[in-house]
């Protein structure tokens, strides 16, 4: 499946290639050259251990260049009041007597203990375009859905520590 990346997505994974680049595969080299040369390599944990981090680092490196090559980036404006990516909204959901509030981002992003919610998730799918005051039906499955109804939407320009997930 093709990734949907905003442009900041695009650059912080750009980031973190870089880095794990320039830095952690420098000193994951290190480690393995230190660690090989305490000897008997069949019982030498530390070895191991080495060549594992550097290996990690290897995989996650590739893992991002492909998810960059076959992305799809998406745009992250959106009107005011209108539900977009990055936007902070609050819902009423009335079968709870409950309001919540959420930010949709894209879904390499995405962490609901956070209260970040992907695009691609079916109350993200729901709530994007809809206006504040506008009751939507998020349907989880054919056989479940529910209605919320859109309390206010906030533009949310600062990410914080938003992390690109791990694979």
């Amino acid at each position: 499946m093709r990734e949907q990346l905003t442009k900041k997505d695009v650059e912080k994974i750009k980031q973190e290639i870089e880095h794990r680049k320039l830095v952690v595969r420098k000193e994951a080299i290190e480690a393995v050259k230190e660690a090989r040369a305490h000897g008997d390599l069949s019982e030498n944990f530390e070895y191991h251990a080495a060549k594992k981090d550097k290996n990690q680092n290897e995989s996650r490196i590739r893992y991002l260049e492909n998810m960059l090559k076959h992305a799809v980036i998406v745009d992250d404006s959106s009107a005011k009041g209108e539900v977009g990516l990055n936007n902070t909204v609050t819902v009423y959901i009335p079968e709870d007597d409950a309001e919540e509030t959420y930010r949709l981002v894209t879904s390499i992003r995405g962490n609901s203990i956070k209260g970040l919610i992907s695009i691609e998730s079916p109350l993200g799918k729901a709530l994007l375009g809809h206006c504040e005051g506008d009751a939507v039906t998020v349907c989880v499955n054919e056989n479940f859905s529910y209605e919320v109804e859109i309390r206010k939407v906030e533009d949310t320009t600062d990410e914080g520590e938003d992390k690109i997930r791990g694979y």
